[in-house]
């Protein structure tokens, strides 16, 4: 579904990506994971079309994306729940949900999405900027889910989060996962992240540095050491 190949991106003068490679399959769950600056949020930027590519491709079911809009990768399937959640505070759960749906035009997905999130679903005549850290993070994901995405991007869903509350979000992304939603995830939480994840990508430094089947790296001693802490 999604090819990057030998992809560059700068701030400026500096690099912030050089030569990267990545694929992402039709119904997998994808997994980025390095230390904070190594280009993580920035590729997921650069693939959502929010950051220019300098170098390289970007193909999505094998058009290239280099010369489209944010706006039109959205159209295409391509959505992007971003670092920090965002939500728009002064703005009840059920329009920030509408909000994701504005490309789309319609509202049908609504009450499927309410579903999938019970506890979004007991307040959706709150205002969202009342809700705990998790809540808005599902917010975030449920309202990227009103886009319909072929494609969803992941930044750091487990930011900020109580260790319960990062337990039920990764089950939250496993259980769209089995849905049949393809997913690209970035998270600090990298055992969390590679424990539900088909594959793995490891970056440092703007680089990709490792990447290969979860499971073999979360076996690998250099993913043990350098990310998970053992």
């Amino acid at each position: 579904m999604l090819d990057v190949m030998a992809l560059g991106s700068r701030y400026g003068r500096i690099p912030a990506l050089v030569g990267v490679d990545l694929r992402v399959a039709p119904g997998e769950l994808v997994a980025l994971v390095g230390a904070n600056g190594a280009g993580k949020t920035t590729l997921l930027r650069t693939i959502s079309g929010v950051q220019p590519a300098s170098d390289g491709q970007i193909r999505f079911d094998g058009q290239e994306l280099a010369r489209l809009s944010a706006r039109k990768r959205v159209q295409l399937g391509i959505v992007q729940v971003p670092e920090g959640r965002q939500v728009f505070g002064p703005m009840t759960v059920e329009d920030n949900l509408l909000l994701g749906a504005f490309a789309r035009g319609s509202r049908d997905g609504l009450e499927p999405v309410l579903a999938m999130f019970p506890a979004l679903a007991e307040r959706r005549c709150q205002l969202a900027g009342t809700l705990s850290g998790g809540q808005q993070q599902m917010l975030a994901i449920a309202r990227a889910l009103m886009a319909a995405p072929r494609l969803l991007l992941l930044d750091e869903p487990s930011m900020g989060l109580a260790p319960r509350l990062v337990a039920e979000i990764f089950a939250q992304i496993a259980a769209l996962k089995a849905r049949g939603t393809t997913i690209l995830l970035v998270d600090q939480n990298a055992r969390a992240a590679l424990a539900i994840a088909d594959r793995g990508y490891v970056m440092e430094t703007g680089h990709i540095v490792l990447h290969g089947p979860a499971a073999d790296l979360l076996r690998d001693p250099q993913v043990q050491q350098a990310y998970l802490g053992l």
